[in-house]
């Protein structure tokens, strides 16, 4: 090599060469929106797939979904979950964020009204392992066969629709959602339950991730059936019974792992939860939360909900 092509090289080696500064807006964010109605919850991961930028978002109800839109502009990032194929010449909804102080501070714009929201990141869960439980506490009925007593309704402005009748827990009309007024961090919860045909309800851990509870025996596993991690994760094996039978949930949460058997049969093992699923109450992830049972769907019958803490 010439002498005068070390140069360079030597003034590179010295001085370093700066590496492109990193995506400022990549990972996952835990999202809180104040809204008319009150706060709205959503959550976004963003990513590089293929050298671009990508986002996956959830929408306060539903599931997780690529986003169609999403790009940087400057120290922006902007971001669309598209127009409405109902309503093609309707404003579509645009999020426009920065990050400050660590936190996603943005804004989402509609035809109707400007919604302010700040996302944080979720906790950064340790080595937990929903199948090495050490030691529980005491188990703690939630239901006693007699009354609602130690519950609340999640919409304080609609009639609960929930009764108990012959020792059973069941939603006569699908108006409400009942949440247990206890919380609970780490814990493995007992239901016991029965659907009608072609019924659709769900359990919420912490009152934020939902175990999907739906009529669909023998259908082939996916992410949006009974057991599932609603949007996230398809259990292994569908191990519901058919309409009007009894079944039995046993589930293991601690930090994000969560281990489900369902009739007797393991179907999800100790898996990673990645966030908040749809209809969350909140996205505050490293906080105690309640049990939830969702009613506003379709009608389903609770005869036992015991939750055990893991100290």
């Amino acid at each position: 090599m010439h002498r005068l092509g070390l140069i360079p090289l030597l003034f590179l080696l010295c001085c370093g060469v700066r590496a492109a500064p990193k995506n400022p807006f990549l990972g996952k964010w835990d999202i809180t929106g104040s809204g008319a109605r009150g706060n709205y919850v959503y959550w976004l991961e963003v990513r590089e797939e293929d050298g671009r930028v990508s986002g996956y978002f959830l929408n306060r109800s539903g599931s997780v979904l690529k986003l169609p839109e999403i790009s940087i502009e400057g120290k922006e990032l902007v971001f669309s979950t598209g127009a409405n194929p109902n309503r093609p010449n309707a404003v579509k909804p645009v999020h426009r964020a920065r990050v400050e102080k660590g936190k996603l501070i943005g804004e989402l714009t509609t035809a109707t009204e400007k919604i302010p929201w700040v996302g944080v990141r979720p906790p950064k869960w340790g080595n937990y392992n929903a199948n090495k439980v050490r030691k529980f506490g005491e188990p703690i009925p939630l239901f006693d066969g007699k009354d609602l007593e130690g519950w609340h309704f999640q919409f304080a402005d609609k009639s609960s629709g929930w009764s108990v009748a012959d020792g059973l827990l069941t939603n006569d009309q699908n108006i409400n959602n009942i949440i247990s007024n206890q919380t609970f961090k780490d814990f493995r919860l007992e239901v016991e339950y029965r659907l009608n045909a072609k019924s659709n309800s769900g359990l919420y851990l912490r009152g934020r991730y939902e175990l999907q509870v739906l009529d669909d025996a023998g259908s082939q596993p996916n992410i949006h059936g009974h057991m599932a991690l609603y949007s996230r994760i398809a259990p292994s094996v569908n191990a519901g019974k058919p309409a009007g039978e009894w079944q039995a949930a046993q589930i293991t949460l601690v930090g994000n792992r969560v281990t489900v058997v369902l009739n007797g049969q393991k179907v999800q093992d100790n898996v990673a939860i990645d966030g908040i699923t749809g209809g969350a109450l909140d996205s505050n992830e490293g906080a105690p939360g309640p049990v939830m049972i969702q009613g506003d769907h379709s009608r389903i019958w609770v005869r036992k909900v015991i939750v055990t803490p893991i100290l």
